[in-house]
């Protein structure tokens, strides 16, 4: 049994469930391409304060990576997911970026990482400076080997007066890639201050202007993640893809019907979630591959609740239940997290974590999930 605490503080019991006996892929996944965003561990007694330099636990960093690319996942690295903006300075975004394309060269394993403008340390700059900042970071992570994701720029968002200057921008950082990158759209509920990117907080009008985006220069963008959790504005603009752009759905709400897919087509997914819930994700497209969509979602259906969970509003803090369940599932030696975001999320919220990670299998080592959490709660001053 594990037991559960409430928001009044009320205690109950659950049978704890076994975890699902899913397999590792034996051949490479074919039927979609899935990135896992993974997150940071900090060292356990790093000062892992608001505000500190982030100083990471990076053995216990970089077996998660290898732990994914082991259920035959991609690794998206350096992202809103490892707590860009949120904790992760530039200093240890470089040295992330490095070492996780070197570890990928190590075994093969398919890996894209987040380029921003975000060591500029500025609030304000203009589109020049933003030009060269994101050029900066451009040319960093291809030198160290990495596949890119243009991630949205909170000084882009600050500078921009018009749809035609994120076209500028853009074009211009686009035409220095060496290799078709992924651009990103976060979207407010993810980061506050990118509510009007791409020119308008109107979906359809900032959708428009994506696509003048990729069509301006087709041969330099592998695809698009959209982090909006609006399933109809990426399926709409999913429609409106042509080759080689692919849609990435970064949607953690709706992301089985997404990539399950329809007459229209289906996404591919670079999401935070499957951080969360990688054998998941890698089991469901394993089923996919056999040509079995009824497994698909049976596998991969019931995890939608406990995704919804950690990504529940605030939004932006859904890091701390990813750290959460990687805590509780062995990856890391503790809860802690850089800036001490770990915080970030109550006792009862964690929780519902608990519940719906023990419902639908996502708890790894059931045992030890138990246990960890029995003494997280102990510690909190609840009985278990």
């Amino acid at each position: 049994m594990i037991t559960l605490v409430d928001a009044t503080g009320a205690t109950s019991v659950t049978e704890l469930n076994p975890s699902p006996s899913f397999s590792k892929p034996t051949a490479p996944l074919t039927s979609r391409t899935v990135y896992a965003a993974a997150h940071v561990v900090p060292r356990t007694t790093a000062d892992n304060v608001p505000g500190a330099p982030a100083d990471l636990d990076w053995d216990a960093t970089l077996a998660f990576r290898h732990h994914l690319w082991s259920w035959g996942l991609g690794v998206a690295d350096a992202m809103d997911t490892a707590q860009r903006n949120m904790g992760l300075d530039a200093a240890a975004t470089r040295e992330l970026i490095t070492r996780s394309a070197a570890e990928a060269r190590s075994v093969g394993g398919a890996l894209v990482v987040g380029v921003n403008t975000d060591h500029i340390e500025d609030r304000v700059i203009s589109l020049e400076a933003v030009i060269d900042a994101y050029k900066h970071q451009l040319h960093l992570t291809e030198d160290a080997g990495a596949s890119v994701v243009l991630m949205a720029s909170r000084h882009l968002a600050r500078a921009a007066q018009s749809a035609e200057d994120y076209e500028r921008v853009y074009s211009e950082v686009l035409a220095a890639a060496g290799a078709p990158v992924i651009l990103h759209w976060l979207g407010s509920a993810f980061d506050p201050e990118l509510g009007s990117y791409f020119g308008s907080s109107a979906t359809d009008a900032a959708s428009s202007t994506l696509l003048k985006i990729i069509a301006n220069t087709p041969d330099r963008v592998a695809g698009v993640k959209m982090s909006l959790l609006d399933a109809a504005a990426e399926r709409a603009v999913r429609a409106q893809l042509n080759e080689p752009a692919r849609m990435f759905t970064g949607d953690d709400f709706n992301y089985v019907s997404l990539m399950g897919g329809d007459s229209s087509g289906y996404s591919d997914a670079l999401l935070g979630a499957f951080a969360a819930l990688g054998p998941h994700a890698s089991a469901a497209v394993q089923a996919l591959d056999a040509g079995d969509t009824a497994a698909y979602q049976s596998i991969l259906g019931p995890t939608e609740a406990l995704s919804r969970q950690i990504f529940a509003a605030p939004t932006f803090y859904y890091k701390t239940g990813v750290a959460f369940l990687s805590w509780l599932n062995g990856h890391q030696p503790g809860v802690g997290m850089v800036g001490g975001l770990h915080a970030a999320r109550s006792l009862p919220h964690l929780s519902e974590i608990v519940r719906l990670a023990n419902d639908c299998g996502a708890l790894e080592q059931p045992e030890l999930a138990r246990e960890r959490w029995h003494a997280l709660l102990a510690v909190s001053g609840v009985p278990a």
